[in-house]
């Protein structure tokens, strides 16, 4: 199983159990199928642009081990949710 690390930028109007939700599915399936070692909430930041008609976003960290064919699914999940406005997923090769 490879390491990676998924940064999040959700809607920022959205309240602290709506994001739970979110992180939760997104942590399940992850779960189902690798490891969530660990998940960062870093809060609401400025954007360096605006995306989908918002100035800030809540970003989120996860940190997890999975295999690479569960990256396809877990992005697809991302597009598909209308409170997620950005992500990106990266393979950490610190090791």
């Amino acid at each position: 199983m490879n390491e990676y690390e998924s940064v999040i930028i959700i809607k920022p109007n959205l309240d602290e159990g709506e994001i739970e939700g979110i992180i939760t599915e997104i942590t399940d399936l992850i779960n189902q199928n690798g490891e969530v070692t660990k998940v960062e909430k870093m809060g609401v930041r400025k954007l360096a642009y605006e995306i989908s008609k918002c100035k800030e976003g809540y970003y989120i960290v996860i940190y997890f081990e999975t295999k690479a064919d569960v990256i396809v699914e877990l992005e697809r999940n991302y597009r598909i949710n209308e409170n997620i406005i950005k992500f990106i997923t990266v393979r950490n090769d610190e090791n």
